[in-house]
C-alpha cells in the first residue's frame, strides 16, 4: 500500500483515481454506486473528488478481491471495520488482520476432509509436530468453525 508523504490530502477525479489504480473509470463508478467507495467532496463544477483515503481503500478492494471475496463480502467487512474505529492505521491494521484470519479459515476447511481421514494414532503424531502457538491457532479456528478440536 502506498504511504501518504504528508498530512494533507490530495483529491482525485475518477479517471485520476483510475490511472494510479490500474483500473478503469467504469469500475471505480460502479464501486461508488454499489457504495464501497465514497467521494470526499464535491468540485465546483460538481466532479466527484475522492481523496487518498479512497486510494488506499480500492487497494484493500483490490487484495480482498484477489483473496476471492465477493464483493459483497468486501463491503461487509470494510463497513464493520469502519465502525469500529475512524483511525485509519488502526482500520487498515484491522483489516488486514480480519482478511488473514479469514484466509486462515478457508486453508483450515480446505484441510478439514484430510484431517478426517487421519487415523486417531497420526493425528496426535502430526499436532505434536506442531509448534503450540499453531497448535493452538487451528484449535481456534476449528472452534470458531464449530468442529471438535483437532486431537
Amino acid at each position: 500500500m502506498r504511504e501518504r508523504q504528508n498530512n494533507t490530502s490530495r483529491f482525485y477525479r475518477i479517471g485520476e483515481l483510475a490511472s494510479l489504480t490500474g483500473l478503469s473509470a467504469r469500475t471505480i463508478d460502479y464501486y461508488t454506486s454499489i457504495g464501497l467507495l465514497h467521494p470526499a467532496k464535491r468540485s465546483n463544477g460538481n466532479f466527484r473528488l475522492y481523496d487518498d483515503d479512497t486510494l488506499e481503500r480500492i487497494y484493500r478492494i483490490e487484495e480482498m478481491k484477489a483473496q476471492k471475496y465477493t464483493l459483497g463480502e468486501i463491503k461487509t467487512q470494510l463497513a464493520s471495520l469502519n465502525r469500529a474505529t475512524t483511525n485509519a492505521t488502526v482500520s487498515r491494521k484491522l483489516a488486514e488482520l480480519q482478511t488473514h484470519m479469514t484466509q486462515l479459515e478457508r486453508e483450515v476447511k480446505e484441510l478439514e476432509p484430510v484431517l478426517e481421514q487421519l487415523k486417531p494414532q497420526q493425528a496426535k503424531r502430526l499436532y505434536r509436530a506442531l509448534t503450540p502457538s499453531t497448535a493452538a491457532c487451528i484449535d481456534a479456528l476449528l472452534l470458531l468453525l464449530g468442529k471438535n478440536n483437532f486431537m
